[in-house]
């Protein structure tokens, strides 16, 4: 048997791997710029990281949801505590697809109704219904397409009034930032004005924090510039550091019934530990501010660079566009600098590192992007 052919893989096998460091099985070391699509929050291979799941592995790795795992009351306190949303209940799954899937269906039940607003540059999974609000023709299946959706521009207040004038609206569901689409940020007068629209027109607001969430933008949520408290929040790949876990924060005015939402594997004693590992490690160490910092310190380093036509983007979720297709140049980051940067469309360089990142870090960064763009 053989693997189904959907990834174009880079010639480099990833042997080990420390905070913002990568060392190949040549024991060639890259600085980690993306954070395997913006996963590691706290660092690779964290002490308290993996101690906390070793120790949760030598005692019980899994069970089913269906006896108790004061493990999940744990993660959910913690996270209310440093989100700011204690009043809200925690939905524990597996993957930012699935969050957001529970987050359109409950939108659904809880509304009876079935359409869903999307924006126009927006990602938000590769499963049923959250691929069919995906701005991206290309990955939705005609079964996916059975989907009553309204694609609208992003920031556009007025479009988003009609079409929440029809009435039949479900949900509206939004990036906190854009990543797929290019770290672009949402307005907060756009935020705020749909927040006000959804209770108008009796429609779930659902905030997709799944990358720009967990502090990467230097807040914990991108969404709280805009100063607004979304009826759903979803969550998951810097929750777990690599670990597979996601989820949804529930404002209290949803009611659960038994059945309502379920999971196998969502929750799981694992996953759990990884959670409240990043939690703590974010919280001691002061994350959410490191990537303010040392965020703005990279926007201002890479302000002086010409070749740069666009920089979008808060804290550490950073997206450089330039006027010509940029495949040459992340190879060349890459393969002569040893540095690993993400991509958007092909013009779009993005900036997913750990938030443990660091301003020399930065500064080699910097000199080093310099030096490939003189060459071409």
């Amino acid at each position: 048997m053989k693997l189904f052919d959907v990834y174009p893989l880079f010639d480099i096998v990833p042997a080990s791997a420390i905070n913002c460091y990568i060392t190949d099985y040549n024991g060639v070391e890259y600085l980690d710029l993306y954070g395997g699509h913006a996963v590691i929050s706290v660092g690779h291979s964290h002490p308290d990281y993996v101690k906390k799941i070793t120790e949760q592995l030598n005692r019980i790795g899994f069970y089913s949801n269906s006896v108790q795992n004061p493990m999940q009351e744990e993660l959910a306190f913690k996270l209310g505590e440093l989100s700011g949303y204690q009043d809200y209940a925690l939905f524990l799954c597996n993957s930012g697809a699935e969050a957001n899937e529970n987050a359109l269906k409950l939108a659904s039940f809880h509304t009876g109704k079935a359409r869903i607003i999307y924006f126009e540059k927006s990602f938000h999974g590769r499963t049923s219904a959250a691929v069919a609000v995906t701005d991206n023709p290309k990955i939705i299946s005609p079964l996916n397409d059975t989907v009553r959706r309204t694609l609208l521009p992003l920031n556009d207040v007025s479009a988003l009034e009609s079409a929440l004038q029809i009435g039949d609206v479900a949900a509206v569901i939004v990036e906190g930032i854009q990543g797929i689409g290019g770290c672009r940020v949402p307005e907060p007068a756009f935020l705020k004005a749909a927040e006000q629209l959804c209770e108008k027109y009796e429609a779930v607001l659902i905030l997709d924090e799944i990358q720009s969430g967990y502090g990467r933008s230097g807040k914990f949520f991108a969404h709280q510039y805009a100063d607004i408290r979304p009826d759903i929040i979803s969550v998951a790949k810097g929750m777990g550091n690599g670990f597979p876990i996601g989820g949804i924060l529930i404002n209290p005015k949803f009611k659960p019934w038994f059945g309502m939402l379920g999971t196998t594997f969502g929750g799981n004693y694992l996953a759990c530990a990884a959670g409240i590992a990043v939690l703590d490690i974010m919280k001691t160490e002061k994350l959410v501010d490191n990537a303010l910092a040392v965020g703005n310190y990279l926007l201002s380093k890479v302000a002086g660079i010409p070749q740069i036509k666009e920089i979008r983007g808060k804290g550490l979720m950073i997206g450089l566009e330039f006027d010509f297709p940029i495949a040459t140049i992340r190879k060349q980051l890459l393969y002569d600098e040893k540095i690993f940067t993400g991509v958007t469309g092909t013009n779009t360089i993005r900036i997913l590192p750990p938030l443990t990142l660091t301003k020399p870090q930065v500064d080699h960064f910097v000199e080093a992007l310099v030096r490939v763009l003189n060459k071409s």
